[in-house]
């Protein structure tokens, strides 16, 4: 087991085959093979079958297929076995949204398959955190979801207009009208616990959950190195001066499509101001209150975020570190 055992989304298992997808003939063989299955996404949520081991995320492409024709339809790549994995994009209107209790912070939306009671909606937070299916499945989910995301909000060339269509094997838009060429995007986050001594610093967004505090973030912004970037967010957010930056690890986040690169920063200063556009509240924790928020016994009932989260694992790092 490594150090991050439980990190949500970052245990991909594909070939990812990128030599294929220009080739249409091969795409189209690997279409045709009888064991070729397909990750399906409707509304931003993956579709999954009930079984008696489980939640099955990968459908024959017949049964994908039979939920209608899909929007997008995009090469993942090849599992170990070798079976081919699409991503497919339903239609809105392929399923109905029964009810909507959403926080912000959690997708809680009942999404339903029209008289199809043995397939199931899941957000993918739900689906990682609470294990619901293996961690290597999860990160499929992760690819398809951030892919399909680009792909249902990219129908128009950004540079005439035109709408565009789909190339390479479902990786990249091609406008017929100025032959411009638009590929998926992923927007870098930097996420990082700054430490002074036995003290690191953590925060908490209004629409987290009660009592959790976690490591800072913001978008990594142009002409920004990671260690610029780190620097600058925890200074905008809590107006810490930083040093030296050390990178930790990274994870895909599909909401809809980051990466997030977590690193340690170590803090030149130690008065906090809080910027409250951004955050409800940070502060200074000792290490032994960072393994109690861990532990889940915290006296006032804080709590670090779950271990499918970078922030967990940056947090443990350093307070096991001592």
């Amino acid at each position: 087991m490594t150090a991050l055992e439980g990190l949500g989304y970052a245990c991909d298992p594909l070939d990812r085959g990128g030599y294929l997808r220009e080739d249409a003939a091969a795409v189209a063989r690997l279409r045709a093979r009888p064991d070729a299955r397909a990750v399906v996404i409707a509304r931003d949520m993956p579709v999954l079958r009930k079984g008696a081991a489980g939640l099955e995320p990968f459908l024959p492409l017949t049964d994908a297929e039979a939920l209608g024709p899909a929007r997008v339809e995009a090469l993942l790549g090849r599992l170990p076995d070798g079976a081919p994995v699409f991503a497919a994009l339903l239609a809105d209107d392929a399923v109905v949204e029964q009810s909507d209790a959403s926080d912000g912070f959690l997708d809680r939306r009942v999404l339903v398959v029209p008289d199809r009671h043995d397939l199931e909606l899941v957000d993918l937070r739900s689906l990682a955190a609470g294990g619901l299916v293996p961690a290597p499945e999860a990160s499929v989910l992760a690819s398809a979801k951030s892919l399909l995301a680009w792909h249902a909000r990219r129908s128009f060339c950004s540079n005439c207009g035109a709408r565009t269509e789909v190339g390479a094997g479902g990786w990249r838009r091609e406008c017929p009208a100025c032959k411009m060429q638009h590929f998926p995007r992923t927007d870098p986050v930097v996420i990082m616990l700054a430490t002074d001594g036995d003290a690191c610093l953590l925060g908490r967004q209004p629409r987290f959950p009660k009592g959790m505090y976690s490591a800072l973030a913001g978008f990594l912004e142009p002409g920004e190195t990671i260690e610029q970037a780190v620097r600058r967010e925890i200074m905008e957010e809590a107006g810490i001066a930083g040093g030296a930056v050390r990178y930790f690890a990274s994870q895909p986040w599909p909401f809809p499509s980051s990466l997030m690169i977590g690193c340690f920063v170590q803090a030149t200063s130690r008065t906090v101001t809080v910027d409250h556009v951004e955050l409800e509240d940070a502060r200074w924790f000792s290490r032994d209150e960072a393994l109690s928020m861990l532990e889940k016994r915290h006296p006032n009932g804080l709590a670090a975020p779950i271990p499918m989260a970078i922030a967990h694992h940056l947090l443990k790092a350093w307070a096991v570190s001592g």
